[in-house]
């Protein structure tokens, strides 16, 4: 099992910090070497090494009498160091030099050997000066180092500065330990605040969320859980709603492919049984039977096309056709039905005649699925109006009107809904509960859009826009 530790933003943070700290400590190191480092013949040393290399040779020197002596290991250190000597007296005359390149003078001046203890990098070479300590003569040397070497001298109040020097380290020790302590508060603060957007995302997945207060540095991320949390309580409610309409309507479905199957048994039974029964008797159970198989071969079409419309796999075939002819066509089709004879449907198109690019099969069956519901789920009195016209943007509106019932707010949200039947089902109890959906599908797949509008005791209006193809080259 893994630590908490590791999954704890505080210590993740100090991680990070210390990290970074580390980084920086590391590359100010390098940094400083990269700086004040040279390469010698042992490997890298400080930029001041020459200076003391210089200072350290007189160890290997003795001058007494006018006499120079020079131990030999301190040559062969010139010589592996790759580095030349000159020794001078008081007077600034050469006395002695070892591997001196030439452009070197052999007498200096009292002012040009100090210019030459202060001088950078000349002809490939730094120069270091020192001298010899005897107390009859003096005596100098200057050493040349094949390093681009720069030199600097820093004057300060030595008395104030080790005055100074215990304050600095102490406001040093102060502000490290205040740097100390505010990351740790922030770090706390940090974490707890992040503990809580953790909590609140696995709160979400729990169903157990609470609001935050969409305020302060986190107010963004406070903002998009408390979105997150109302769209996944929008979308179970509306899972929860569309299982519930699916199993009614599954039930109801069972129910009402039993209720054809019921009479076409029975009747069935009936022929069966008996040969004595005469002709009319026989033709009458025969069109009861082939009623109800009528019935069902409705239901199953209407689940083969629902299925068809939601895969993409339906054949659509458009086409360039005067919809007002057509439609005009439909209503008088329903109009001739026995079944709608009595019933008061009418026709009216308020524009000449226009032009549509639909594939008539399904388009029928939208417009068809319309004028049926509005038949059946009324009073045998209601009136159902088609209209064709033209709106604003010169899209096609087809309105199928009727002053029934009415629909109330609720029924509304729901009319296109898969699963939903309605609560006006007494005149058609059988319905499949697929016609508006399918309508909506095949009106969505002409690219069109399909809305309703109604009110209880007044009547419901469905409308279709489509666009309008206004040329005459169509069936």
């Amino acid at each position: 099992m893994k630590s908490k530790k590791n999954f704890n933003p505080f210590f993740r943070m100090v991680l990070l910090l210390s990290m970074t700290l580390l980084v920086g400590i590391v590359t100010a190191i390098g940094l400083f070497y990269y700086m004040f480092s040279i390469p010698e013949p042992e490997g890298m040393s400080l930029a001041h090494w020459p200076q003391t290399f210089t200072n350290n040779f007189s160890s290997w020197t003795t001058y007494e009498d006018g006499e120079l002596s020079i131990e030999q290991i301190g040559l062969d250190r010139l010589d592996e160091y790759g580095l030349w000597i000159q020794f001078l007296d008081e007077s600034g005359q050469e006395i002695f030099s070892y591997n001196k390149p030439a452009g070197y003078p052999e007498k200096y001046s009292a002012s040009e050997l100090l210019a030459l203890s202060s001088s950078d990098y000349q002809n490939g070479y730094t120069v270091f000066v020192n001298s010899l300590e005897d107390p009859e003569e003096a005596c100098s040397y200057c050493i040349g180092f094949p390093y681009d070497i720069r030199k600097y001298m820093l004057h300060y109040n030595g008395d104030r500065v080790a005055r100074l020097s215990p304050v600095a380290r102490l406001i040093i020790l102060a502000a490290l330990g205040s740097i100390v302590i505010v990351v740790l508060v922030y770090g706390f603060w940090l974490s707890r605040k992040l503990s809580g957007i953790t909590e609140g995302i696995k709160n979400i997945s729990l169903r157990t969320y609470g609001p935050l207060q969409e305020n302060g540095m986190f107010g963004e991320i406070y903002s998009a859980l408390n979105k997150m949390d109302r769209d996944i309580h929008r979308a179970d409610q509306i899972s929860q709603e569309t299982e519930t309409m699916r199993r009614e309507w599954i039930a109801n479905i069972t129910h009402d492919l039993k209720t054809p199957l019921s009479p076409i048994k029975g009747y069935a039974e009936l022929l069966a049984d008996s040969s004595d029964k005469d002709k009319q008797t026989i033709q009458e159970y025969g069109a009861i039977i082939l009623k109800n198989i009528s019935h069902t071969e409705t239901l199953i079409n209407d689940l083969k096309l629902t299925w068809q419309l939601d895969s993409g796999s339906i054949p659509y075939n458009p086409q360039k056709i005067r919809i007002t002819r057509f439609v005009k066509e439909w209503v008088i089709d329903i109009v001739n039905d026995p079944a709608f004879s009595d019933r008061d449907i009418a026709f009216e198109s308020n524009v000449p005649e226009l032009y549509a690019d639909i594939d008539p099969a399904l388009f029928r069956r939208a417009v068809t699925n319309l004028i049926l519901n509005a038949l059946t789920h009324n009073p045998a009195k209601t009136t159902v109006s088609v209209t064709l016209d033209i709106d604003k943007n010169e899209s096609i509106l087809l309105s199928v009107h009727d002053n029934g019932n009415g629909l109330s707010r609720s029924e509304q949200s729901k009319l296109f809904e898969r699963y939903y039947r309605g609560t006006n089902t007494k005149e058609k109890p059988e319905g499949s509960g697929l016609g508006l959906a399918i309508a909506n599908q095949i009106v969505t797949l002409h690219g069109g859009e399909i809305t309703v509008k109604s009110q209880i005791g007044i009547g419901t209006e469905f409308r279709i826009q489509i666009p309008c193809e206004n040329r005459k080259t169509a069936n």
